[in-house]
């Protein structure tokens, strides 16, 4: 039986996004069909809008979700019917080169549904990194659901299910954050929060916020930065240089995504410091560096692809540590909307003014 439900739904590039009935089917072999409770607005959803990841459209956009489980296909053994679940977009295969060398969080081949959600009139919707949560129901392979503990509200749950791990992967996954470590992080919005986040939880001793608005370093502060710098009155380079005894910090980690912040971040980190970048890029961004400085500084140069995530793994720890009150995820969510309020919800992190608009179903 297939099920009509109300969703946003991007039908051409740039244009405003609008709340239409799409059909959803019951789950085939392998599949799960999840009734949402909530999903945040993620900047990656805006990336599809404007067209800056394909030209799929028309796109079924959300993925930051968390929700239950009402019903499996044939075969499906992890989840069941009644289960509270993180939605993710790396439902690892096991039989790649990477899941075969004991690396899942670097699965070649994660699995999506099969069937396709659509339009009222059979029109075939692209799910946005195949999740597709801005519905009141989605069907997405099982492999994609992840149970945690239902004692953590939907909110603040389905935040791991993108940018909050992505941020809280780089510092720890990805940069190896440790105890006593110095850390800058460049871009304070929800990612790099995140990732100020994850480095307190690692025991960094000194965190540098770095970005252009006074508020968000605010913000930064509030997570666990020690120290900020507004790179528009000063250079970030050398703020971070100075605070870590002259030598730059141990880890530095992108979360903008720009050649400039970039070149920062290359050249504030220590000696065979690492750099990780999680601030996702345009297609067309290219950048310059020595290949003296490159191979002279030495070192590490990583991307964190989702934090370097396992969904099995990660999720629910993370959720433990919420619950246990050593994760504040609550502070994320700047605001609880409906689904009619996604179009102003992007104008709004667009802006710059929230951290986390969640939609609340």
């Amino acid at each position: 039986m297939a099920h009509e439900v109300q969703a946003v739904v991007s039908r051409r590039k740039g244009d405003p996004v609008g709340v239409e009935t799409i059909i959803v089917p019951d789950p085939g072999p392998g599949e799960a069909l999840v009734a949402v409770r909530a999903c945040g607005v993620c900047h990656t959803d805006l990336h599809y809008k404007q067209g800056g990841i394909n030209d799929d459209f028309p796109f079924l956009l959300g993925h930051e979700a968390a929700g239950v489980v009402e019903a499996v296909g044939d075969g499906v053994t992890g989840v069941e019917p009644g289960d509270f679940v993180i939605l993710n977009w790396r439902a690892v295969c096991g039989q790649c080169r990477a899941c075969l060398r004991g690396r899942p969080q670097y699965c070649f081949d994660t699995a999506n549904a099969t069937q396709p959600m659509t339009l009222a009139d059979g029109t075939p919707l692209s799910p946005a990194l195949g999740i597709g949560a801005f519905a009141e129901k989605t069907l997405v392979a099982a492999g994609q659901c992840t149970k945690v503990d239902p004692a953590a509200g939907a909110e603040v749950a389905g935040l791991l299910g993108c940018g909050v791990m992505a941020g809280l992967g780089a510092a720890i996954n990805t940069g190896g954050v440790s105890r006593g470590d110095s850390v800058a992080v460049i871009g304070c919005g929800g990612v790099g929060d995140a990732a100020i986040a994850g480095a307190r939880l690692a025991g960094a001793s000194t965190i540098v916020a770095v970005d252009v608005d006074d508020r968000k370093l605010q913000w930064a502060r509030d997570f666990g930065a020690t120290h900020t710098v507004n790179s528009r009155e000063r250079s970030p380079v050398e703020a971070v240089r100075d605070l870590t005894g002259g030598n730059g910090a141990d880890v530095v980690i992108d979360a903008v995504g720009r050649p400039e912040t970039y070149r920062q971040a290359f050249y504030a980190r220590d000696l065979a410091g690492t750099v990780v970048l999680v601030g996702v890029p345009t297609p067309e961004m290219t950048i310059d560096l020595p290949l003296a400085d490159m191979f002279g500084r030495g070192g590490a140069l990583k991307s964190s692809w989702y934090g370097d995530c396992l969904p099995s793994r990660d999720f629910p720890m993370l959720i433990d540590l919420y619950l246990q009150g050593r994760l504040d995820l609550d502070r994320f969510v700047s605001e609880r909307i409906a689904l009619t309020d996604v179009e102003e919800a992007f104008d709004k992190m667009h802006r710059g003014d929230v951290l986390r608009s969640v939609v609340v179903l």
